[in-house]
């Protein structure tokens, strides 16, 4: 099985807890990537967010990581999203990709990253600390 575990989540997350799962003795790579979230955004301080999903976003992600997975037939794969309130240095997105040369796990850790902010309904509100606060679509 390609991919190894798809979610949305409530709870921290972390590449760490992800990689141990996705990494085989035959990969000799494995791509970690870890949405952070940041103080400012598009030169305004940023307090917090809150993300928040459609139902069907379970759904999509998991529809996400296979089609990425089929498209790369090389790689074990893990994503998972996290919702709700967080803070400057959660991670918000984690995903690994393994296989046996880093060609193939980088381009599609670049893949899934890009298509899960492309294609799964999470909506991101972002609290600035000039008091104004928006909302964020993934889907547009």
């Amino acid at each position: 099985m390609s991919v190894i575990r798809t979610g949305i989540v409530e709870t921290p997350i972390s590449t760490d807890d992800l990689e141990p799962a996705v990494v085989a003795p035959e990969h000799g790579a494995a791509v970690t990537f870890s949405g952070i979230i940041r103080d400012h955004d598009s030169g305004r301080g940023v307090e917090r967010l809150v993300y928040e999903s459609h139902p069907l976003a379970e759904t999509q992600i998991a529809e996400v990581a296979a089609a990425v997975a089929a498209a790369h037939p090389e790689v074990r794969l893990s994503v998972v999203h996290r919702v709700g309130k967080l803070s400057i240095g959660d991670v918000a997105l984690a995903a690994v990709v393994a296989s046996a040369h880093r060609r193939e796990a980088f381009a599609a850790c670049a893949a899934l990253v890009d298509e899960v902010k492309d294609k799964v309904a999470i909506w991101k509100h972002q609290y600035f600390s000039d008091g104004e606060d928006e909302w964020v679509g993934a889907l547009e």
